[in-house]
C-alpha cells in the first residue's frame, strides 16, 4: 500500500474473542467471511486473519485506504480499530475533503461500521 496522510483513528472494544470479531468484521466489510471479497469503492490490499484487514481505493477526487486492527483484550475482549488514510489532491479534492471529512460525516460513517461489527460478534 502506496503511503497517504493521515486522516484519523476510531477504536472500539468488542465483547467477544478475536476470532469471532474477526468474523463479524468479514460479514459488515466482505458480507461472506468465507469469501473476502472488497466492499463497493475499495480493493483488497491485504488480509492478515485475524488481526488486519487492509483496504484501498481511488476515484476522481481521492486517494484512501482504511484498515482495521483487532488486538486482544482478555481471553473474551477484542479492541478493533479503523484507521483511515486519504489524499485528496487539487481544488476539487479539497472540496470533497472538506465535505467528507471536515463536516464530521467520516467520523459518523466509520463508527457506525465500528457499532455493527460489534453487533455483529
Amino acid at each position: 500500500m502506496e503511503r497517504l496522510p493521515y486522516i484519523d483513528e476510531h477504536a472500539r472494544s468488542i465483547d467477544s474473542n478475536r476470532d469471532r470479531a474477526w468474523k463479524a468484521l468479514l460479514r459488515v466489510m466482505c458480507k461472506d467471511p468465507n469469501d473476502p471479497s472488497a466492499p463497493s469503492g475499495f480493493r483488497l490490499d491485504s488480509i492478515d486473519a485475524p488481526a488486519r484487514l487492509a483496504l484501498s481505493g481511488r476515484h476522481w477526487f481521492s486517494r484512501y485506504a482504511l484498515i482495521f486492527e483487532l488486538d486482544d483484550e482478555g481471553p473474551s475482549h477484542t479492541r478493533i480499530r479503523a484507521k483511515s488514510w486519504g489524499e485528496f489532491p487539487g481544488l476539487h479534492g479539497k472540496i470533497y475533503r472538506a465535505l467528507v471529512v471536515g463536516s464530521g460525516v467520516h467520523r459518523v460513517v466509520v463508527r457506525r461500521l465500528l457499532r455493527q461489527i460489534a453487533a455483529a460478534a
